[in-house]
């Protein structure tokens, strides 16, 4: 969000430009009646001060020659008898206290009268307001400031966070105000808080906004900020892959980040969300206008539609998206699955924690079942990074190139839906992590998906979810080949169906390139392989770099361990075993049903 910032020092000539801050701030502070005081019995507002001459004034606006948004006000010590702190506390006591910590009079400055029009309030411009004055205090040589907070809204709380402390004994009921105010202390050499940089970059730019009296400021100019809950947000762009949400009550938080620079795209189409959240309610109802802005207002229940939901930001892209809270979010997603997966069973399937070893072909398995609800829950398991040749299959795009595909997978899940609970293993599914990734970290899982290329992990992950008692599906990606193992009712049931023999994991921990091919061909069942895979294998590391695979065979391999995973997780028959859904015989003429032409 970029502002046009005007900075102007008010001398005894300028009796229109206060006269125009005075009826700002006394129209915002007066608030709807809520702080009668900011207006006279003729209906002006009035907040007439004679400390506005000789202090600077910021003024806040989108463009160039546009309506004020917000404003802030710097006096420097050479008004220091007229501060407003000053006849808050009495003369007395407000240089006792600045004697106190150690200060001069000469070097303390005061802030005051920030302001911001309500629609311009949740995208940050009170931080950048509030960061400009102390930036220009620190330009101007302050050493401290000193300051009145309100505490109804938090204002005090909102100073805290740029390194203001407040002063207990000073509290009280101001009528005034029709709240408690506070007098909040600030030492420069403390920094800014969390806003330290931000606030030596703009010291830094206000000489020149100073000198011109007007300046473009930008959120982007700002190195990014961490407020809490943004950890994530500050990973770099190659690691990071969990949104950070942002539900009611974290308002400050989120005119933090809008403030931080980071956000790239606002997407809001919560009054869309509300409508077919209505209608998904009610689908023999024929909503007019009336009745369904009626029904969106009761669905509010007296919020903003703003404040409504949850913001979810994705700092990986740099989107910022308003989508309804989570059970609502769920209810219109899914409504499309009726008729096929009844809202109960739609219950049931998202109460479960799906592991997911191996993002490639897993990918394909991973993002089907968020799609369709299955799991709400996940854990996923990968070492691997994307490759350009792994762009022939699965779904992403070359600025994902080098990044590992577990994070590529819960980017794209979490895009589906932020409510989803995913933990990832970037080391893959190794002996150090192999309890962590069954059983402990959030939860144990209750279904296993495997599409790794690693005999030892394959091999060694389903005699663990064997002793578990977890089912395990696979997709071969050759001939339609879907892999069921039941180990939730057979706990006795050889792997891979006894294909081969009684081997163990700890058997193949140093196998060489043709054992390891070997084995894999035993595991697929080399005599219903296809004859292009059978050829392959000849030519791997002569003529082939790795064996093939195509995007169609991916995508059936998600449909058919979605399948599988939901009638298995809703008590549907579903046996161990392998079955084929081949396409060369599928779509072979004898199986033409409108037969010809």
């Amino acid at each position: 969000m970029r502002w046009h910032i005007t900075a102007v020092q008010a001398g005894a000539d300028a009796p229109e430009l206060v006269a125009q801050v005075r009826e700002l701030r006394a129209r915002i502070l007066f608030d709807h009646g809520r702080r009668p005081g900011f207006r006279s019995a003729d209906g002006a507002h009035v907040d007439d001060q004679v400390l506005d001459y000789g202090a600077w004034h910021f003024i806040a606006r989108r463009e160039p020659g546009g309506p004020p948004l917000g404003y802030i006000r710097l006096s420097t010590p050479d008004n220091g008898h007229l501060f407003q702190s000053r006849a808050y506390l009495g003369s007395d006591k407000y240089e006792e206290l600045i004697a106190e910590r150690g200060f001069l009079l000469s070097e303390t400055f005061e802030h005051s009268r920030l302001v911001v029009e309500h629609r311009a309030r949740k995208l940050g411009l009170g931080v950048h307001l509030n960061a400009i004055a102390i930036s220009a205090a620190h330009s101007l040589g302050a050493k401290a400031m000193i300051g009145t907070s309100g505490t109804k809204d938090g204002q005090d709380k909102f100073h805290e966070r740029f390194g203001f402390v407040g002063i207990p004994e000073t509290r009280r009921y101001v009528e005034h105000y029709a709240e408690d105010v506070i007098i909040m202390f600030y030492r420069a050499e403390d920094g800014a808080g969390q806003y330290t940089d931000l606030v030596r970059r703009l010291r830094d730019e206000f000489p020149a906004l100073a000198e011109s009296g007007a300046h473009t400021a930008s959120a982007t100019f700002a190195k990014p900020v961490k407020p809490a809950g943004l950890d994530q947000a500050a990973q770099s762009e190659k690691d990071c892959w969990r949104p950070v949400l942002f539900r009611s009550g974290d308002g400050e938080a989120l005119s933090d980040l809008l403030a931080s620079g980071v956000v790239r795209e606002v997407h809001d189409t919560i009054d869309t969300q509300l409508e077919e959240l209505i209608r998904s309610r009610e689908p023999a109802v024929r909503f007019d206008e009336d009745l369904l802005t009626a029904k969106k207002l009761e669905q509010l229940n007296g919020a903003e539609p703003w404040a409504y939901g949850t913001w979810a930001f994705y700092p990986w892209s740099g989107r910022l998206v308003h989508v309804l809270p989570c059970e609502e979010f769920r209810l219109v997603r899914t409504d499309r699955n009726r008729g096929k997966i009844e809202r109960p069973d739609q219950r049931r399937l998202l109460g479960n924690r799906i592991g997911v070893i191996g993002l490639s072909v897993g990918n394909s398995a991973a993002v089907t079942f968020a799609l369709e609800g299955i799991g709400g829950a996940y854990k996923l398991a990968d070492f691997d990074e994307f490759s350009l040749s792994n762009l022939n299959r699965l779904r992403a795009g070359v600025h994902h190139l080098g990044v590992n595909k577990a994070v590529i997978s819960a980017r794209q899940m979490f895009e589906i839906d932020p409510y989803l609970d995913i933990e990832i293993f970037t080391d893959g599914l190794t002996d150090a992590n192999m309890a962590e990734f069954f059983s402990g970290g959030n939860g144990p899982i209750d279904l296993l998906v495997e599409e790794c290329d690693t005999p030892y992990v394959k091999i060694a992950a389903r005699e663990q979810a064997r002793t578990l008692g977890i089912p395990v599906v696979m997709d071969c990606n050759d001939r339609g080949m879907l892999d069921i193992e039941r180990f939730d009712l057979e706990r006795d049931r050889p792997v891979l169906h006894g294909l081969i023999g009684d081997v163990k994991a700890s058997q193949l921990q140093d196998l060489t390139r043709q054992e390891k091919v070997d084995l894999i061909l035993a595991m697929v069942d080399a005599d219903k392989i296809s004859p292009q895979l059978k050829a392959s294998f000849g030519e791997l590391g002569k003529t082939l770099s790795s064996w093939p695979q195509l995007a169609s065979g991916v995508a059936l391999g998600g449909a058919l361990t979605a399948e599988a995973a939901r009638r298995i997780l809703l008590g549907d028959a579903c046996e161990s075993g392998r079955f084929y859904t081949d396409f060369a015989e599928l779509i072979a003429p004898d199986r033409n049903t409108a037969g010809a032409a």
